[in-house]
C-alpha cells in the first residue's frame, strides 16, 4: 500500500480508501461481513474509512462504528451530511441548524467523540457558503471534527467556497470527493485543476464506474452485477451512452491484457496515477471484492498504458454526462435559465 498526504493537512492516508456505502441495506451486507471487510482492509494497509449518514439511513455508520471499536485512533475516519434523512424538510441540507444535529447523530451512530473529516455530501444551492462554513468552523473548534471537505461540488462552487472562507476568516474545505474513473473523466477539465490550485486532497469515488470496469461487464455476457439490479438503466444497451461505455470497456480490456493487468488494476491504477488524486475510494460488498481491489494497491501504470487509455477515452471526457451529480441547477430546471 502507498500513502499520500491529504491535501495540506499533513495527514497520511492510503491511496486506496474503504468506502462503506455498501454496508447495510444498500449492499445487503451484514455486520459480520462489514467487520470482516474492515479487518481485511486494515490488514492490507488501508487507513481511511469513508461513510455517510445517508448510506442506508445511518446503518452504514452504525456498522462502521462497531467494526472499528477499540482501534479508532489508528483510522482516519470520514463521514458526510447533507442528503435527506427522513421526511422532515429540514433534516437535510447544509444549514447550521441541520449540520449540528446531523453530526451529533453521526457521532452517536459511529460511537466516537469526533470524526477526522466531515464532508458536505452535495452542494446546497439554498444555503450560503458563510452559513455552512461558519457552522463547520464552530464544530471544528468544538473538537467534534478535525477537518472538513466537500463532495461532488462543481468547480465554480469549490472556488467560491475558498474565497468565502478567506473573506469571512473561516476555516476552509481541505478536501473534495468527486466521481472519477476512466469512463468519467470530466473532472480533469475543471475540478482537478481547481483542487490542485487550492491544495485540496481528492478522494475519488466510483473509480470502477459502478461496476463497468470490474471485468464483469463484457460484450456478449449477461450483466449480473449488484449495481445493475439496482440501476438497470445504467447498463441498458439501447441507450447510446451505455453502448459507448461497452465499446470503451472492450478496448480497455485489450489494453489490460497486453499489460498483464486485471481490469480492476487498470481502473484503479489510472485514478491514482493523476497527481491531483490522493486516494481512490473502493466500495466492496464482499471480502472477495475487497481482495481483488486491494490487489491493485501497488499498481503503477506505464506512460504507454496511460497513452492507450487516452486514445480510448479522451482526457476530460464523460461517456455518461447525464450521470454527473455536479450539474448546475439551471441546466436541469428550465425556469432557472429564463426570465
Amino acid at each position: 500500500m502507498q500513502y499520500r498526504t491529504l491535501g495540506r493537512t499533513g495527514v497520511q492516508v492510503s491511496t486506496l480508501a474503504l468506502g462503506a456505502m455498501n454496508f447495510g441495506a444498500i449492499g445487503r451486507t451484514t455486520q459480520d461481513e462489514a467487520t470482516a471487510i474492515v479487518d481485511a482492509a486494515l490488514e492490507a494497509g488501508i487507513n481511511l474509512i469513508d461513510t455517510a449518514d445517508w448510506y442506508s439511513q445511518g446503518e452504514s455508520e452504525e456498522m462502521v462504528g462497531k467494526a472499528i471499536a477499540g482501534r479508532r485512533d489508528d483510522i482516519v475516519l470520514a463521514t458526510k451530511a447533507n442528503m435527506p434523512m427522513g421526511e422532515e424538510r429540514n433534516h437535510q441540507g447544509s444549514s447550521r441548524r441541520w449540520l449540528f444535529t446531523a453530526l451529533d447523530d453521526s457521532l452517536r451512530r459511529l460511537g466516537v467523540d469526533h470524526v477526522d473529516l466531515y464532508q458536505i455530501h452535495r452542494w446546497d444551492p439554498n444555503t450560503g457558503d458563510e452559513e455552512t462554513l461558519s457552522a463547520l468552523t464552530d464544530l471544528q473548534r468544538a473538537g467534534k471534527i478535525r477537518y472538513f471537505g466537500s463532495s461532488t461540488f462543481p468547480a465554480h462552487r469549490i472556488v467560491q467556497a475558498q474565497w468565502a472562507a478567506r473573506e469571512h476568516r473561516l476555516s476552509r474545505y481541505v478536501t473534495e470527493q468527486p466521481s472519477y474513473s476512466i469512463l468519467q473523466r470530466g473532472i480533469e477539465t475543471h475540478v482537478l485543476p481547481v483542487t490542485e490550485q487550492y491544495g485540496l486532497g481528492v478522494l475519488a469515488w466510483s473509480p470502477l464506474a459502478s461496476g463497468w470496469l470490474t471485468g464483469a461487464v463484457r460484450a456478449g455476457r449477461e450483466v449480473t452485477t449488484s449495481r445493475s439490479a439496482v440501476m438497470p438503466e445504467r447498463f441498458d444497451l439501447t441507450i447510446p451512452s451505455n453502448r459507448a461505455r461497452l465499446d470503451a470497456v472492450e478496448r480497455l480490456a485489450g489494453v489490460a491484457d497486453e499489460a498483464g493487468l486485471t481490469m480492476i488494476q487498470l481502473a484503479l491504477g489510472f485514478v491514482t496515477a493523476h497527481p491531483g488524486v490522493t486516494s481512490a475510494l473502493i466500495g466492496p460488498r464482499t471480502l472477495d471484492h475487497l481482495h481483488t481491489q486491494t490487489a491493485a494497491a501497488d499498481t503503477v501504470l506505464s506512460a504507454d498504458v496511460l497513452d492507450a487509455i487516452d486514445a480510448i477515452v479522451a482526457p476530460g471526457t464523460d461517456l455518461a454526462p447525464h450521470e454527473k451529480f455536479d450539474t448546475p441547477p439551471s441546466l436541469l430546471d428550465a425556469s432557472l435559465r429564463r426570465r
